[in-house]
């Protein structure tokens, strides 16, 4: 096999592609975000809670176990053939969400576009790290999650303008319809497998293989066990804000428009600033921005379980989403930075198997929580969770490189003015 060459500059125009095409697979999720809950009680008559309980157990289990059959087979049946599989699997959903005759019929479109989400989305995360080459993961899956989570709050805006305009079945998933039809032909032509790339990185990689990847992974080793349990810990409240923030919004009489604008703010936040968070975790420690990630979320959950102004909702939320976006980027990355080329794949399906499990914990979590105390003691039960796993994971990681922490970096740069000119000065080594 013919060397392949590894970086962004050389893999450019593959690299492009293949974030467009993982903008497609977020507009596939997000085309349903908007209109879904309207569907269930208007038309099946469901109480919003139980809709919104039902669909993300549905969705989080069988992403993550499709994450996990990515990570397994990628290396062996070959990274397109599985982000192929993602768009085929894919290609139903939108018609079960048209004419579903039951809300077991939305229940078992949401099951196959939980499985495209796996496949599709894994699939693309492998292939960009594998183009990447270690200078530029961070980077890389900044751009990857920034596309994907834009697109799926671009579609879910579309769908909702649609729905109110058209009615709430079938023209808002036309949209879905189209997006599958260019994802299969753009990844049946255009996509091109990164075996060869990994090949490459393995010939001159001095990390050493795994002893049990999927005991390394979720727990042994001590690096990317604490990725993975704050990747559920992550998750998991990412499934209580999606399933209990909008029911606490009604009981403190926000209007639906307020609501709608609310629920926007934390993903959008947390889509644009993972380009820069990407970038960040390439030249400091990633095991700082885990922690202080995860403890910005925790201090913004807790606000938001006391809030009551519109206000200090849109700040409490924002400060969530920038807390999510120094974590998200930097998960994968990590899973990377410590794996063998030829392990990373089948390393990342287990790290994302647990992370997505975490919205189906967090969901039924959660409710029980909100059913036991309410949903405010809820929300603050799962801040005080999401505090501790940033501080154990803070204390039980060690940085792989000799990137330095968060403060140490910022410390190092020097602002000087020379003749009206910005000089930015970074002490010691840059990688």
């Amino acid at each position: 096999m013919r060397h392949q060459p590894i970086g962004l500059k050389a893999n450019l125009h593959q690299f492009i592609l293949l974030v467009i095409v993982n903008a497609f697979v977020g507009g596939m999720v997000g085309m349903e975000r908007s209109v879904l809950p309207q569907i269930a009680e208007v038309e099946f008559g469901l109480a919003a809670k139980t809709a919104a309980l039902s669909f993300i157990v549905a969705f989080g289990i069988t992403k993550a176990f499709a994450n996990l059959f990515t990570g397994t087979l990628a290396s062996r049946l070959g990274r397109k053939k599985m982000l192929l599989l993602g768009w085929v699997l894919g290609l139903p959903v939108p018609f079960m969400l048209m004419y579903a005759p039951s809300w077991n019929w939305i229940i078992a479109a949401n099951v196959l576009l939980g499985a495209h989400q796996g496949f599709a989305w894994s699939a693309t995360v492998i292939m960009k790290i594998d183009l990447a080459g270690e200078r530029n993961r961070g980077l890389a899956m900044g751009l990857n999650e920034f596309a994907g989570y834009l697109a799926v709050a671009m579609a879910a805006l579309a769908s909702g303008w649609i729905a109110g305009r058209y009615g709430l079945r079938p023209y808002p998933f036309y949209l879905g319809v189209g997006l599958s039809i260019i994802g299969i032909l753009a990844t049946l032509f255009f996509v091109k497998d990164t075996h060869g790339h990994v090949a490459t990185e393995a010939a001159i990689s001095k990390i050493k293989r795994l002893d049990h990847v999927f005991l390394d992974t979720s727990w042994r080793h001590k690096n990317l066990g604490s990725v993975t349990f704050a990747g559920l810990v992550n998750n998991l409240n990412d499934g209580m804000v999606w399933g209990l923030l909008p029911l606490m919004l009604s009981q403190k009489s926000f209007s639906l428009s307020d609501t709608g604008v609310l629920a926007a703010i934390y993903p959008a936040v947390w889509g644009i600033s993972q380009i820069f968070t990407g970038r960040l975790s390439d030249y400091v420690c990633k095991k700082d921005l885990l922690m202080w990630g995860m403890v910005l979320q925790g201090i913004a959950l807790f606000g938001l379980a006391f809030s009551h102004q519109f206000l200090f909702f849109a700040l409490w939320l924002s400060l969530l989403g920038f807390g999510t976006a120094l974590v998200y980027p930097t998960f994968l990355a990590s899973i990377a930075d410590n794996t063998h080329p030829f392990d990373r794949a089948h390393s990342l399906g287990i790290f994302r198997f647990w992370r997505d499990l975490g919205y189906a914990v967090g969901a039924l979590l959660c409710g029980l929580l909100a059913d036991w105390a309410g949903i405010s003691f809820s929300i603050a039960s799962v801040a005080v969770l999401t505090v501790l796993t940033g501080l154990g994971a803070n204390y039980r990681m060690r940085c792989r490189t000799d990137h330095p922490g968060v403060w140490k970096w910022l410390k190092s740069k020097v602002l000087l003015r020379r003749g009206g000119q910005r000089l930015l000065v970074l002490e010691g080594r840059t990688i």
